[in-house]
């Protein structure tokens, strides 16, 4: 398990895969093997509602990544607000996807922000 901001920082450099209720990052970390992190903001509901997705998200990667997950890198499952109400076979059944999609090194293009105008 990832615990290490720097770690988490890092994976930010890496394959992002978004669904609608997480998205997966997955970045190489210099053959550490299969390791995961979980980030649920308080964006997403009271403590109560993270532990849970929380606890969600962990079986999920118990389950997938053993088999499907990438060798040698960094799996970061970010929670999004769909996650919270979304049947569980439907989120191991997208993280399945998000994982093929980050073999096949398929990443979704990044995100734009936006400009910053001038400002008076």
């Amino acid at each position: 398990m990832i615990r290490r901001r720097a770690d988490f920082l890092a994976a930010n450099r890496g394959l992002r895969v978004a669904r609608p209720g997480f998205v997966l990052l997955a970045h190489p970390n210099g053959g550490k093997g299969k390791r995961y992190g979980i980030t649920v903001t308080k964006r997403i509901g009271n403590a109560v509602v993270r532990n849970r997705m929380k606890r969600r998200f962990r079986e999920l990667l118990w389950s997938a990544l053993p088999e499907r997950g990438l060798p040698d890198h960094d799996h970061i499952l970010i929670g999004r607000d769909g996650g919270i109400g979304r049947d569980f076979a439907k989120l191991a059944d997208e993280l399945n996807a998000a994982l093929t999609r980050a073999r096949d090194g398929k990443s979704d293009p990044s995100r734009s922000r936006p400009r910053r105008g001038n400002r008076r």
